[in-house]
């Protein structure tokens, strides 16, 4: 037997043994036996999907379809996009099963589910939308000629959308967290396109299939960990024991076991700009105590099957009291070297480059800011996660991004004084001053401030009661 193959891979001409699987199934055109094929693939922003194709050879029917094989996001997700000119129709779109779609201007809206998953553009929505209405219209204008002149008439009013006499605003709503619209202006920060997370109530989740474990068999969660006597599992021995868990690879999907540890320090003091950790690393070496950030958990995973790995940072104690914001001047080579603590609550700025980097992206990590702007750079340079380095992309485009690229090398070569930004709610972030005092620190700046109720929100502490329980024995 060969080496084992992800279940999800990336389509290649090279790779003979990546098929398409074939069933027999019902067309539901004429009922005869037609076949579908399927092929489990990835593409850009999308994750692991599968692509469904179907064909009857008696009738000639045909259909295609697309459903995401990932698993259901954390939270649900809300896009909308002004469209302005003729390039805003041409964005790729890619919507789930669960996705409404509404033309704020037309007080027009496509129920979820009503649709079938794709990858389309804005135009494409439009028309799919004209071609839907205008189905069954020979029919509607014998049996109701008067419902049939509406309907024109509102077609009409879709089809002038598409010659952009005025800017239209297109709004797509996915409980699943798996729709997207593309950004023109990628990497760089999209003015056109707001984009919102929400957390799905529990109608939402039922309808994705998402139960808790009392809904399924009626009994009461009691946590993922068993109870210990008093004194039974001290500290020492919950730092000293690295935990083992079955998870999936998030590249390739394949299962492998993650590590995870709990420990009241944190990194080595010789550690090297953009070192990756493992947990193996704090058995003999000397460590340094990193302020502000208590405890903290170590998960580190490697995938035996497509060779990834990764190692995150979470934050073990609480949520301070304010929400924190860091600026630090990088003007030299002496500030890539000030140690950086980004938690994976903190979004990344960098206004020169017109730069935003939401918290999940790079996830917690310890580093320096050398380590930091270089991570930055290799997840966008990266063929493997990046939609820039595909044969189908504008050469105008293409050039623009390696543009954008080499001002990371400048950056890095001290050619190019940027400003980072590093904004957390949760306030556990660090970078270090290199002064005493971080007041004289003239390239540090440390603002603490008051959460937002949207942040508080995303934390999950405007419904968190920590006072006046009612306890029973």
């Amino acid at each position: 037997m060969g080496a084992p193959k992800p279940l999800f891979r990336d389509l290649n001409a090279d790779d003979l043994e990546q098929e398409a699987t074939e069933i027999e199934s019902l067309c539901m055109n004429c009922h005869a036996t037609g076949i579908t094929r399927l092929l489990l693939t990835k593409i850009p922003f999308y994750k692991e999907v599968v692509l469904m194709s179907f064909a009857c050879e008696q009738c000639g029917y045909k259909n295609n379809e697309l459903q995401s094989g990932a698993p259901v996001a954390d939270k649900g997700i809300k896009i909308t996009l002004i469209v302005k000119s003729e390039k805003d129709l041409n964005r790729q779109v890619v919507k789930s099963d669960y996705t409404s779609i509404k033309l704020v201007e037309l007080d027009f809206e496509i129920p979820a589910q009503s649709q079938k998953g794709e990858v389309t553009t804005v135009e494409g929505i439009i028309n799919r939308a004209i071609t839907g209405l205008e189905q069954d219209q020979p029919v509607r204008r014998i049996q109701n000629p008067e419902g049939a002149v509406q309907i024109d008439d509102f077609i009409s009013k879709l089809s002038e959308l598409k010659e952009l006499e005025k800017p239209f605003t297109l709004i797509l709503e996915d409980i699943s967290g798996n729709s997207f619209i593309e950004n023109l202006n990628a990497p760089k920060i999209d003015e056109q396109c707001k984009i919102q997370y929400f957390v799905r109530n529990k109608e939402q989740d039922h309808k994705l299939g998402v139960f808790t474990k009392e809904e399924v068999t009626g009994e009461k969660e009691t946590g993922i960990l068993p109870s210990i006597s008093k004194g039974g599992f001290t500290l020492e021995d919950l730092e000293g024991e690295v935990l083992h868990f079955p998870t999936n690879c998030s590249n390739c999907g394949s299962p492998c076991t993650t590590n995870m540890k709990m420990t009241s320090i944190l990194f080595l003091s010789n550690l090297a700009a953009g070192t990756k950790v493992s947990l193996t690393y704090f058995d003999s070496r000397s460590i340094n105590y990193i302020p502000h950030f208590k405890e903290v958990v170590i998960m580190a995973t490697i995938c035996d099957v497509c060779g990834n790995r990764t190692n995150e940072v979470k934050s073990g104690g609480g949520i301070e009291p304010k929400g924190l914001r860091i600026e630090i001047d990088v003007n030299d080579k002496d500030d890539f070297t000030r140690d950086v603590l980004k938690s994976e609550t903190c979004s990344l700025n960098i206004p020169q480059l017109q730069l935003e980097v939401g918290p999940h992206a790079l996830g917690g990590r310890f580093t320096t800011v050398e380590g930091l702007v270089s991570a930055i750079k290799e997840q966008l340079s990266d063929p493997q996660h990046s939609h820039m380095f595909r044969d189908s992309l504008e050469l105008k485009s293409k050039q623009q991004f390696e543009e954008f690229i080499k001002k990371f090398d400048e950056i890095l070569e001290g050619r190019l004084s940027v400003t980072l930004i590093l904004d957390d709610p949760a306030g556990n972030s660090y970078i270090q001053s290199m002064k005493d005092d971080e007041q004289l620190d003239e390239r540090l700046r440390i603002n603490h401030y008051e959460r937002s109720f949207e942040q508080n929100e995303e934390l999950g502490l405007n419904d968190m009661k920590t006072e006046n329980y009612e306890t029973t024995s």
